[in-house]
């Protein structure tokens, strides 16, 4: 018996398990054993003969606890069992039916017996495997810790870090699948009591006795967490979710922009505050409905709990799936809104957020009469007609210049009789000079309403008349002579346009209140002529003739002898018209064309309408200057007839022309802002002239049609630090999409129409450094090429020194010629410049001197960028020039490195100078000199203690002002892009994470600025991944959408080799935007970049028609058509889009005939 027992104690083939006897249950099992064990012993390996119940036994100390699933699923199946239909057993007949019976409940059994087992495999009921410890170390690489393991032993952490990583990694190039975490929606029974939301089974959990390789199949059938099925059911809207309200005592206490990080053992205090409750959608619904009914029942008078109501009807209406449940969505909204609108009418953004949902339910016509219903009662609101004319102009089927036109003519007669009436009834006097904020913000709002006018007409054609109204709007504001009325000053300005005079930016310009004096002068020496003549004669000497001069200037005479003038001139012209039509119909004739079939001429090829549509650019280039009526380039001569007097006398602008958009400016603010943007508009090289979250800011963002020139130089830096000095062939930069192909001649006559208008300014704004710059650097553009810096001698020189010989006191003005000196490289002379300015100021009246803030800041910055590095005599220099301005010692040329000394009064100085200011800017008081003072004390700091020190002045001056001042302040902005300078500057030294900090809090605070989108790709390229800025530009574009980010945005891929899809769905997604889907360069750049980079001239040609009709007004689009369109639009679809131009009244200078007589003589 001994011998027949030996073989039945074997050795365990998994030595991880420890060795049991094997368990009696049954009968038969000691049997079989028995039966075993008086066999041959020919199976000598152990694997043959262990007994498999040792491998239970082992197995089933791992088993998991009891799944709560897997109890709902059995009684479900009672359930289930519980709801079938009655079976009856067959009375037996015989034995042969008694046998089939038997074998069908065989088959039943075995079926119920193999659905039970597949259960049990799904739901876990055997006694799972768990990979962490049944997988022995052999099957790892020595070394390499599991990823989980549920039987390892228990830490205190719930994380480790993988200090060595797994080389197989590197091998197999990706992680050990076994290792990837997998998730699914946590739904338990608490939390869902619905049976359709339950997990389905067969995508459970990593079960321990499903085979490793059938795992991506059941992962593919059942899906994951983001897979779409999943997705569907947290779209639904009976899908209940638990929700944690925090109590209304912690909600209140968070005064701050930022919610802090609580301490551990306040975790438990929260909770237990805070409400939690399961909900779901339609719970929410009903529940946020009720809030906010009761919100505005108490507190009607709060326009941000109706915003909030009605903002979440679009949310609710997002939710549904019928068209018709979301139109009854909207009514409601609609309804709410009017509610709202009844209670505070003179709310300007629930009018908005009415007529938006108007928009959305009615027609253009119903729409556009609620619009003049509610202008009618709201005239005196700015933005009310901004978001109007941006309406109207953006309908199609409305759209036509002259419609425009009234349009504007409408809203600044109005806005202009409010600013009056403002005016008057808060200063009855009229003798103050102090102008409220209201009245303030109404004008600057004016200001912008009458750019978007001047951009119309320029993208529309209508050039001249564009820089017209910039020429009258000028002098009528800024150079006005002291009248009496409004009607006595147009009367006035009407004899001034219709005269001789130069106009603003014209050679030999004096002002219109200099003009008058002149012609004062004028007048009076002719009648004191004319009474001596009588003296000297005496007598009476007959009747006489006055001269036609002194016609002109009586001035109720001269109206109407002009008024005759132009309707002789018009008869004049008509008759030039007639003859000119003759001699070209003959010409026709002579041709074998037929004039007066002109529906029936079909141009055979494109090819004549390519040439039309560059002869109309070229023109466009050239005539963007209006004419005089007695200018050498207008024809006179009676016997000829030129084929262009009739375009000439379009570019004749009358003052009829321009009387509609005239209004009068008090406040300083709109003065300078006006000035600003027309130079802006011209391209002209200004400083920042405003914040980038002001209006005019965003309105000129949104009105581009190509890249300017300051965003030019930045988009071209971001593709530079993204290319670096590796080519990629798939790099493309956004510039070469907007290649411009403006004259080198338009822009140099441009540049100095803008010096002689810059420098008549500098009259009205006198010692005004913005200006004196944008003058010099006008100087050296027309005189030189653009962007050129070969110049030995700095062409400014000559224009700096006339105007520091009319103002000898303008330090400021030496600055700025300092820094053009310093900008050609004659470092020298700029250093006898700046010398010179800062050793005089101690001479200068009291009000002067804090202007020195900015010439030392200016001339430390020069030294440092003439030699950077330390032990230098620049950086010496430089550390020299700051100590000077914070110690406040009188100013003597550098002679040596400053000592210990003044270096240490110089930062007491620039301490107790912080501290004088922190007052003034609490209260708002901000100025370009004080925000030059803390970026002196900062540079100081960074060069004489560290960065550290420097970051530290500039982080405690901005909590020197308010959040909301802080977003609508210009200098501020500035100061935080000097902050950000630094912080890239010295971003070697910083961790990522910093710099990432603070440019994401510039972001936040200043979602348009450029800059800050140049640091943000320089940082991110340089320091993170690609998807990360991605993530960062998809969010902002959601948040703050804007022309900036998704420019800066198309480039990062277009520079990095992005795919075409993610590029045009960058481009899709933009233009879907309500602002943004009128912004012509995005239009233009889409259209481009189907037709150059994909190379899909269908898809162009889809999206240029859909360009043309979300932007009708801009000629240079609809141009972009015939030049590069050309291979795939028809003859007849180019005629067409050349009559619907005709239509819409943009202005088109050639005419198709001059082209095809041009052919004919050419051939």
């Amino acid at each position: 018996m001994e011998e027949e027992e030996q073989p039945t104690e074997t050795t365990s083939l998994f030595p991880a398990f420890v060795h049991h006897p094997p368990p009696q249950f049954l009968p038969s099992t000691t049997s079989a054993s028995a039966a075993a064990a008086g066999q041959s012993q020919w199976l000598h390996n152990t694997s043959f003969t262990t007994d498999i119940s040792v491998i239970n036994d082992a197995v089933s100390k791992y088993e998991l606890p009891y799944d709560e699933e897997q109890e709902e699923e059995e009684k479900l199946e009672e359930i289930n069992v519980g709801k079938r239909p009655p079976r009856y057993e067959m009375v037996q007949s015989s034995p042969s039916d008694a046998s089939a019976a038997s074998g069908e409940e065989n088959r039943e059994k075995r079926k119920k017996k193999k659905r039970r087992r597949k259960r049990e495999e799904s739901s876990g009921s055997r006694p799972p495997y768990d990979y962490g410890a049944t997988l022995s170390s052999s099957s790892r690489k020595p070394g390499v810790q599991k990823w989980s393991s549920t039987s390892s032993t228990s830490n205190d952490k719930e994380y480790y870090f993988d200090s060595r990583g797994d080389r197989d990694n590197l091998a197999f190039g990706s992680v050990y699948r076994m290792d990837v975490a997998r998730y699914r929606p946590y739904n338990s029974k608490k939390l869902s009591a619905h049976n359709y939301f339950r997990r389905n089974k067969i995508s459970g959990g990593m079960d321990g006795d499903i085979d490793i390789d059938e795992l991506d199949t059941k992962l593919r059938s059942g899906g994951r967490y983001w897979s779409a099925k999943y997705a569907a059911i947290e779209r639904h809207k009976n899908l209940k979710r638990m929700r944690i309200l925090a109590s209304r005592k912690s909600s209140r206490s968070l005064v701050s922009d930022y919610i802090p990080l609580l301490d551990e053992g306040s975790d438990s205090e929260v909770v237990s505050s805070a409400t939690i409750f399961e909900e779901s959608w339609e719970d929410e619904v009903l529940r946020k409905t009720k809030e906010f009914n009761k919100m505005t029942r108490e507190r009607p008078q709060d326009e941000s709990q109706w915003l909030a109501f009605a903002d979440f009807q679009d949310k609710v209406a997002s939710m549904q799936s019928h068209k018709g449940v979301r139109l009854q969505t909207l009514e409601k909204k609609i309804s709410i809104l009017e509610k709202a609108t009844e209670l505070n009418p003179d709310s300007e953004d629930l009018i908005l957020s009415l007529m938006k949902a108007y928009h959305s339910r009615d027609s253009t016509d119903v729409l556009i009469r609620r619009w003049e219903k509610i202008l009618t009662s709201n005239s005196g609101s700015y933005k009310l007609w901004r978001e109007f004319l941006r309406v109207v102009q953006g309908e199609f089927s409305r759209f036509k210049v002259s419609e425009m036109r009234k349009m504007y003519a409408n809203a600044i007669q109005a806005l202009a009789g409010a600013c009056i009436k403002q005016h008057r009834q808060a200063h009855p006097s009229s003798t103050t000079t102090l102008v409220d904020p209201a009245i303030v913000q109404l004008e600057l709002g004016l200001v912008d309403i009458f750019l978007g006018l001047c951009r119309l007409e320029w993208q529309a054609g209508y050039q001249e008349l564009a820089t017209a109204l910039f020429q009258a709007e000028i002098e009528y504001s800024l150079f006005c002579p002291l009248v009496l009325s409004e009607q006595s000053k147009r009367r006035l300005f009407e004899h001034f346009w219709s005269s001789n005079g130069a106009r603003i930016g014209e050679d030999g310009a004096l002002g219109w209140s200099t003009w008058v004096e002149k012609e004062e002068e004028e007048r009076q020496r002719l009648m004191n002529e004319e009474a001596s003549k009588v003296v000297d004669e005496g007598g009476w000497t007959g009747w006489f003739e006055p001269l036609s001069k002194n016609k002109d200037i009586e001035l109720p005479e001269s109206t109407a002898d002009s008024n005759m003038a132009v309707e002789e001139s018009d008869d004049g012209s008509d008759t030039k018209d007639v003859e000119q039509k003759d001699d070209i119909e003959s010409l026709l004739k002579s041709l074998g064309i037929d004039a007066a079939a002109e529906a029936d001429i079909k141009i055979k090829d494109t090819k004549t309408w390519i040439k039309w549509s560059k002869a109309e650019m070229a023109k466009d280039l050239d005539r963007w200057m209006p004419l005089r009526a007695n200018s050498d380039l207008v024809s006179c001569d009676d016997g000829t007839v030129d084929a262009e007097d009739d375009e000439q006398l379009l570019s004749i602008i009358l003052f009829e022309d321009v009387s509609d958009y005239l209004f009068s400016l008090n406040s300083e603010e709109a003065r300078m802002s006006l000035v600003s943007q027309f130079i802006d508009f011209f391209e002209g090289r200004i400083a920042q002239w405003t914040c980038t979250n002001s209006s005019s800011w965003v309105e000129k963002t949104l009105s581009l049609e190509s890249l300017p020139y300051s965003l030019q130089e930045n988009l071209r830096k971001v593709h530079d630090v993204l290319n670096g000095k590796q080519s990629n062939q798939r790099s493309i930069s956004l510039e070469l999409l907007l290649n411009s192909s403006d004259d080198t001649n338009m822009r140099s006559n441009i540049m100095k129409f803008l010096r002689s208008a810059t420098l008549l300014c500098l009259k009205a704004f006198p010692q005004n450094y913005i200006l004196e710059e944008v003058a010099l650097v006008a100087e050296e553009l027309s005189n030189t090429r653009m962007n050129s810096t070969s110049c030995s001698v700095t062409p400014c020189r000559a224009l700096a020194k006339t105007l520091l010989k009319n103002n000898r006191q303008d330090v400021l003005l030496c600055g700025v010629y300092a820094q053009r000196e310093a900008f050609f490289g004659n470092i020298e002379h700029a250093r006898k410049v700046f010398d010179m300015a800062l050793s005089s100021i101690e001479g200068l009246p009291l009000d002067v001197r804090p202007n020195a803030s900015l010439l030392y800041l200016w001339y430390a910055e020069v030294e440092l960028g003439n030699n950077p590095s330390k032990d230098s005599d620049s950086f010496y220099r430089a550390i020299y020039i700051l100590s000077c301005l914070g110690s406040g010692a009188r100013y003597s040329p550098f002679k040596g490195q400053p000592s210990s000394l003044q270096q240490l009064r110089a930062r007491q100085g620039f301490k107790d100078r912080i501290k004088m200011l922190s007052s003034t800017w609490a209260r708002g008081m901000i100025d370009d000199h004080s925000a030059a003072l803390i970026c002196s004390a900062a540079l100081f700091e960074e060069l004489t203690s560290g960065l550290a020190s420097a970051l530290e002045i500039l982080e405690h001056s901005f909590t020197m002002v308010l959040p909301e001042r802080r977003r609508q302040s210009r200098q501020l902005e500035f100061l935080f892009n000097y902050y950000v300078r630094m912080l890239c500057k010295n971003r070697g030294d910083l961790k990522f994470s910093e710099v990432w900090e603070v440019i994401m809090k510039g972001f936040h605070m200043y979602p348009f600025n450029p800059y800050l989108h140049n640091a943000l790709v320089e940082i991110s390229h340089l320091y993170s991944s690609p998807n990360k800025l991605r993530w960062t530009f998809d969010d902002y574009c959601q948040k703050k959408p804007s022309v900036i980010t998704w420019l800066y945005a198309l480039s990062f891929e277009m520079s990095t080799g992005g795919s075409q899809h993610r590029i045009r769905g960058i481009f899709e997604r933009a233009l879907e935007d309500e602002k943004l889907h009128s912004s012509v360069i995005l239009w233009r750049c889409y259209i481009e970049y189907e037709r150059s980079i994909t190379c899909n001239f269908s898809a162009a040609k889809r999206v240029f028609f859909r360009a043309i009709h979300a932007c009708p007004w801009s000629k240079k689009l609809w141009l972009d058509g015939f030049l590069k369109l050309d291979s795939i639009l028809t003859v007849k679809e180019l005629s067409d889009l050349q009559e619907v131009m005709r239509d819409k009244e943009l202005n088109l200078r050639t005419d198709i005939y001059e082209i095809l007589l041009q052919d004919e003589m050419d051939t």
